[in-house]
């Protein structure tokens, strides 16, 4: 088993956000800013965290954050993560596949789909403004 894996995260694990903490305190590293592949959409869900799903079709480019976290942390990173969270393949945009956080269809239904904004950070910058 590999000691780290590469996390591309799309929500509060990210840099200044709520949940970051989870990713510092088992030791992970900020390896860069990146896009996933055009093929995802994104929800907010209760305006708390965002939810992003691979589609076949209607998907664009979703921005992440690319994290080292060691695989000894994993657990206790996922315990932390919000239910309706899991850890599956993302694809970036050069094309080079990554371990990402997805989130499960059912957490979706009845949610606003925020994709056009494009990440999660420029969706809060645009709730903030009222936007």
């Amino acid at each position: 088993m590999p000691e780290t894996i590469d996390l591309a995260v799309n929500g509060t694990l990210m840099r200044g956000l709520a949940l970051n903490q989870n990713l510092q305190m088992i030791g992970a590293a900020f390896l860069r800013e990146d896009f996933t592949e055009p093929a995802y959409r994104l929800w907010s869900i209760g305006d708390n965290y965002p939810a992003m799903i691979r589609v076949r079709e209607g998907g664009t480019q979703i921005a992440v954050e690319v994290w080292q976290v060691p695989t000894s942390g994993l657990v206790q990173l996922l315990l932390r993560e919000p239910p309706g969270l899991a850890i599956g393949r993302v694809t970036l945009q050069d094309g080079s596949s990554v371990f990402g956080v997805l989130g499960e269809p059912f957490i979706c239904e009845n949610q606003p789909e925020i994709t056009k904004w494009g990440g999660w950070r420029s969706y809060i910058e645009a709730i903030k403004v009222g936007g």
